[in-house]
């Protein structure tokens, strides 16, 4: 199995310097480092530091999924930001997760115990309401499907019809693995605080999104 540890990143010369060092370079085959135009020296640090940095083309973070696999040499891709927000030590446990043979693994922040502390009271509302709203309307079994921090197959984005237009990954493949039935699973992890950088999630924005792709798929087929 080999592994790509893709990272997205924005202005996080912060978060990369405190969290980078904290990641091995044996857990995986490749970082790849997908950079959506720093203005703070964060490509500059990632090519100092020896990781492999590609810089976008097309603004997003979806855009910087699709522009990514293309020169990503693993078969499994763990999607990872510097932020603060992902544990890196949790790398190899979502890796040994993976190996039972699961299209994806999500590291949950409300299984077992686990927390968010970077939600406020919009976010962890609509956390729940999305997830909930997935699993009611698509039978799933999901305590997190928002969540970034995550590790799935390479060939998955084939497999469910991953386009530009869907704007969100995340909530998008959880719906479309439960109507596929793909193997799916979470493990808790916690997210820490951020450090340093701004948010680029925007609530109203992108909660609008996630209730586009939901209405959407409603009414979409999907075949394996």
């Amino acid at each position: 199995m080999k592994v790509t540890l893709l990272i997205p990143t924005l202005n996080e010369i912060d978060g990369m310097k405190a969290i980078m060092p904290r990641i091995k370079k044996e857990w995986v085959d490749q970082i790849l480092i997908v950079d959506g135009g720093s203005v703070d020296g964060t490509a500059e640090y990632a090519r100092k530091n020896g990781y492999d940095v590609l810089i976008q083309k097309t603004k997003g973070v979806l855009n910087a999924y699709i522009e990514a696999l293309e020169v990503a040499s693993g078969d499994v891709i763990v999607i990872f930001t510097p932020d603060g927000n992902c544990i890196p030590e949790l790398i190899p446990v979502l890796l040994e997760k993976m190996k039972e043979g699961y299209d994806m693994v999500i590291v949950s922040r409300y299984l077992d115990g686990a927390k968010s502390y970077d939600d406020d009271m919009t976010t962890a509302f609509g956390n729940w309401f999305f997830t909930k709203l997935i699993n009611i309307l698509y039978s799933g079994n999901y305590t997190d499907t928002l969540g970034g921090f995550r590790a799935w197959k390479k060939d998955l984005f084939k497999r469910i019809g991953v386009k530009p237009d869907i704007f969100s990954f995340e909530p998008y493949s959880a719906i479309v693995c439960a109507k596929l039935k793909l193997r799916v699973t979470e493990i808790p992890g916690d997210e820490p605080a951020r450090i340093g950088g701004t948010r680029k999630m925007r609530p109203l924005i992108n909660g609008s999104w996630v209730v586009w792709i939901i209405l959407k798929l409603l009414f979409t087929r999907h075949e394996k």
